[in-house]
């Protein structure tokens, strides 16, 4: 009988999200061996502490802190270091403080795990993973970034609730970039098959544009309130990275709303945003460029140029295609 496929998988920085991602990982018993590593060494140790301690509840597997070369053999690095944004900075200022941390982690993620995949949960996002994309010199298909997955999540967990269904059975997508440019697909939503327009002449319930401009302003505008009310949001971005990384280790070609390099989708190239892609073992197996509206797409395309204006506000080395 062939030996299961469960490698290791290293979180750099432990902070919420990295710490938190840690545990939902601990939990899913999806890998033998996590492996932590932080500037603040103390921060890790006292993480791989208290993960160690809910072991007895879970499956028995390996967490300890390290260092670069403990990347090796890695399938999974997630990059979860940065500093979070200030009040009143800028997205390109803190883009600029983040780029100099991924300066320091990525070539030693590179040189230590030259086959791993690269998951990048540090904001702004979508920049970043452009940036790790060149830094590591990789092919794009395996630097993945957490995008809109949660943005995504947002806006099905709300349909679910606002049409009385199971989130899981909202088939909607926002994408583009992660922050207040993001597009939600409202053309191809969908439930049971039926888009949204179907489903409530169906059910009785109402689906006007004004409903819909409410929902995206509650989605978009998420962050702002859970911030404001406990400071930070790591739960449910740990859960899709959990997600993001199941898909990988079990090699399930899981569409999923993640960042990746696009190649000429409604004229948007060479520049890391989200859509539908294919995630499996090899990283992002397909970008999935799906349909929209006509206002969908100038909306993307706008989006794509917030993302490229931060870009093109950071050193980025030359990579060939």
């Amino acid at each position: 009988m062939a030996t299961a496929y469960r490698p290791k998988v290293v979180i750099v920085g432990t902070g919420l999200v990295g710490a938190t991602f840690g545990y939902a990982l601990l939990a899913s018993g999806l890998t033998p061996e996590i492996i932590l590593i932080d500037v603040n060494r103390a921060r890790a140790e006292g993480e791989a502490m208290d993960l160690n301690h809910a072991m007895p509840f879970h499956r028995p597997i390996n967490i300890r802190t390290g260092d670069y070369p403990d990347c090796a053999g890695a399938a999974v690095v997630v990059i979860a270091a940065g500093a979070a944004q200030k009040p009143g900075e800028t997205r390109l200022q803190l883009a600029q403080r983040n780029a100099e941390v991924f300066r320091q982690i990525v070539p030693q993620v590179a040189r230590h795990a030259p086959d791993t995949i690269l998951l990048i949960a540090t904001n702004p996002v979508d920049p970043l993973t452009y940036l790790a994309w060149r830094l590591s010199g990789f092919p794009p298909q395996r630097v993945i970034g957490a995008g809109t997955i949660l943005d995504t999540a947002r806006l099905r967990y709300l349909l679910g609730a606002r049409y009385d269904v199971d989130p899981r059975s909202v088939h909607a997508y926002i994408v583009g970039e992660h922050g207040d440019s993001e597009v939600a697909l409202w053309s191809s939503a969908a439930i049971a098959g039926m888009s949204l327009q179907d489903f409530c002449r169906l059910t009785g319930h109402t689906c006007t544009e004004e409903e819909e401009r409410e929902i995206f302003a509650q989605v978009r505008d998420a962050a702002y309130h859970i911030i404001e009310l406990k400071g930070a949001t790591y739960y449910a971005i740990a859960s899709g990275l959990e997600r993001i990384v199941e898909s990988i280790l079990r090699d399930q070609n899981t569409v999923l709303s993640v960042s990746g390099l696009l190649k000429d989708c409604y004229g948007v190239s060479d520049l890391c945003l989200s859509l539908p892609m294919v995630i499996n073992r090899e990283g992002i197996s397909r970008v999935l460029c799906v349909p929209m509206s006509q206002a969908e797409q100038e909306r993307f395309r706008a989006s794509a140029q917030v993302v490229r204006s931060v870009v093109d506000g950071l050193e980025v080395p030359e990579v060939a295609y």
